[in-house]
């Protein structure tokens, strides 16, 4: 069964070690929604701090979704949809600080756009930066929570003490609230049975997805969960030592763009044309030139490429035939989806030139299908045949299309 789920974490698996997008892991991702796959960043920082790097990625256009808190919330990103979502009961807030207060430790929560912190820390401030969030520091922590939080984080450098604390409030908490330490420095908690695996369990079922169509990949204990879930999970160079023996295979690291490199071989250079779910293709493109003139595609290979046309008054000259310039926009639009089936994830595709010949007409009424065949195929530049067909298969149009293959900067 093919992939349709990438679930990806986000620090020291996405990025790189200062907090950098690479543009070649960027396009890889771009190209691999392009191809039908659907994206899920897993991260442990906030909806909010997720949102840019969603956008980035694109998730909005491929109908990606984002899994936040570890585990406490899921949004849809096409429409901002809460797919999920559990949270702290704010009752417990009093004890969660008198604990933190009695080793002098300061506690943090989130709330829309805003970091709560009871007590500064160059870690809470660093956080509030990471996840681009108003930093607010007050005294009595407990009394500022008059809503759900969706977790809290206790923050020390000590970390001797902060183990001692974790054991007490596991002790002391269970089965009210998951405790464990996200990094040395942060103790996380949560609603109890809250974390990456099961939360993205959630989504799995609400997508009908088995775990053979799910590849995950991540650096950190809290991914050892959904990596082991996956049908193929997948383990960063830079993984904690148990995260690699959980996973099934180890890419290389976060510097050097491991996630792209996983995904190339795993994904991209696996999956086959005929996979492309060209239905949302289709939808995707209802407003752009190609839905504005009612091209559809409905074939896909790695040399051939067909979609269909109407000819009706989008399409049609004054005295009722096809017109020319739209023979030619359903061309390029043919070959320039081959060519972005062919070409790398760093590479885009531009149209360098246009030529036809026109042969016969086309009617209103008629649909007529355009078939693209690539005759070069270069490391620089594609070119196209691109054959128009009556829906009687009488030949419109023959036109040769030339397509340039260009380096994403």
């Amino acid at each position: 069964m093919k992939c349709k789920l990438l679930v990806v974490d986000v620090d020291g698996t996405l990025l790189n070690n200062r907090k950098e997008l690479t543009p070649f892991t960027r396009s890889t991702l771009v190209k691999v929604q392009q191809m039908g796959v659907q994206i899920l960043l897993a991260s442990g920082r906030s909806t909010h701090g997720l949102r840019p790097i969603a956008l980035e990625l694109e998730l909005d256009k491929y109908n990606g979704f984002i899994l936040s808190y570890n585990g406490g919330q899921i949004i849809r990103m096409q429409n901002n949809e809460l797919l999920f979502e559990r949270r702290i009961n704010p009752k417990d807030i009093p004890y969660l600080e008198k604990e933190a207060n009695k080793y002098g430790f300061p506690i943090l929560t989130y709330h829309q756009d805003t970091m709560i912190a009871g007590g500064d820390h160059r870690h809470i401030r660093e956080e509030a930066e990471r996840n681009g969030m108003k930093l607010l520091l007050v005294d009595d922590f407990a009394s500022q929570i008059t809503f759900s939080p969706c977790k809290c984080m206790i923050v020390s450098d000590d970390e001797e003490k902060l183990a001692a604390l974790e054991m007490h409030l596991k002790k002391h908490l269970s089965g009210v609230l998951d405790v464990f330490r996200s990094e040395p420095y942060f103790l996380e908690i949560l609603p109890p049975q809250i974390n990456k695996a099961d939360t993205l369990g959630v989504l799995m079922e609400k997508l009908s997805l088995t775990p053979e169509a799910v590849i995950a990949i991540g650096n950190g204990v809290c991914d050892i969960g959904m990596i082991q879930m996956a049908g193929l999970g997948v383990a960063m160079g830079n993984a904690d030592e148990r995260v690699k023996r959980c996973a099934d295979y180890t890419t290389a690291s976060n510097q050097d763009e491991g996630l792209a490199r996983a995904v190339g071989e795993h994904l991209i250079a696996r999956m086959r044309p005929a996979d492309i779910p060209l239905e949302e293709m289709n939808l995707r493109a209802e407003h752009a030139l190609m839905g504005n003139l009612g091209i559809q595609y409905t074939y896909a290979s790695e040399n051939r490429v067909e979609a269909t046309m109407p000819v009706d008054r989008r399409t049609r000259q004054p005295f009722g035939i096809l017109h020319g310039g739209a023979t030619l926009a359903l061309a390029e639009t043919v070959a320039g989806f081959g060519s972005m089936i062919l070409c790398n994830p760093d590479e885009i595709v531009v149209g360098m030139q246009v030529s036809g010949n026109h042969v016969s007409s086309a009617r209103e009424g008629d649909t007529v299908r355009a078939v693209g065949t690539i005759i070069h195929k270069g490391r620089s530049s594609h070119v196209w045949n691109v054959d128009v067909f009556t829906s009687t298969d009488k030949l419109v149009s023959s036109v040769r299309v030339v397509n340039s293959l260009l380096k994403k900067r």
